[in-house]
């Protein structure tokens, strides 16, 4: 198995990428991460078990996240967020060469994965969106999206704290333990970041129809984060989207009571495509 670190740039910005080949290799992932974490928090179960199943891993940092440089929770626009997905999505081609490729997003990163396949078409067997952020299972204050607004428009980069019940990811009280004392995790967010995923969201629910890529679509019904029925709604728009709900899942599937199923339902179906 190799295992290879790398920092890669868009424009003045130096982002962490790192991936896992295994030996007999027959698929590959890019794997996308949430907001506020970073691409290692899975190398502790979602990798490995991966691995095992003879599927490369590719993966990176966001903006403002983990190992890359830059003021945490904080992008320079959504535009540069897909240009820098696009940057990775090549570099999986590359390294796969004739093998299938998969994108992976879990919440914020199943936007931009939704998002980019919308808008670019890319060359891809398919993708499996955990909890996606299509829209947030909570309302946010409204003083904070005026605030928000106007953040935007006179200082970007200004970031606020993103208000995530940290007991909402996972039922397991160690996983959440883990999540809060994990020193490259944060709460930062800003505005330049938040109100264009929010749109892009919703953009993407009202592109539905239009997809044309397969999607396996993955979501717990007691997610307190992302909305369990926005996903339910897209789905519904196309006949490109396997849907599973998980029953009382929380938003981090992957480190949540049923985290064996989610990877056994995620190598099946990627199996299926090959």
């Amino acid at each position: 198995m190799q295992h290879q670190e790398y920092f890669f740039e868009y424009k003045e910005h130096e982002l962490f990428g790192q991936y896992w080949i295994p030996d007999d290799c027959k698929a590959m992932i890019l794997l996308v991460h949430g907001m506020g974490e970073y691409s290692s928090r899975y190398e502790d179960y979602v990798i490995p078990k991966l691995l095992k199943e003879h599927i490369a891993v590719i993966t990176y940092d966001n903006f403002g996240h983990g190992k890359s440089i830059g003021k945490r929770g904080h992008c320079p626009s959504y535009d540069a967020l897909m240009k820098v997905l696009d940057i990775v999505c090549q570099k999986a081609s590359e390294i796969a060469g004739d093998l299938p490729v998969f994108l992976y997003g879990h919440s914020m990163g199943g936007n931009l994965v939704i998002n980019y396949i919308l808008r670019n078409a890319p060359k891809i067997t398919g993708a499996i969106l955990t909890s996606p952020f299509l829209r947030l299972a909570f309302q946010p204050p409204a003083w904070k999206m005026t605030i928000g607004k106007l953040f935007q428009k006179i200082a970007p980069s200004v970031t606020l704290p993103s208000g995530l019940d940290v007991k909402a990811i996972s039922r397991i009280k160690e996983e959440v333990d883990k999540y809060k004392n994990d020193p490259l995790v944060h709460d930062k967010v800003s505005a330049n970041f938040s109100l264009p995923i929010i749109k892009a969201g919703d953009w993407a629910i009202t592109k539905a129809s239009q997809l044309e890529t397969p999607v396996l679509l993955v979501h717990g019904t007691e997610d307190q984060i992302t909305d369990f029925n926005a996903s339910k709604e897209f789905a519904k728009k196309t006949n490109y989207i396997d849907f599973i709900s998980f029953d009382g899942g929380y938003h981090e599937l992957h480190n949540d009571l049923e985290k064996e199923k989610l990877i056994l339902t995620i190598t099946a179906w990627i199996q299926e495509k090959y």
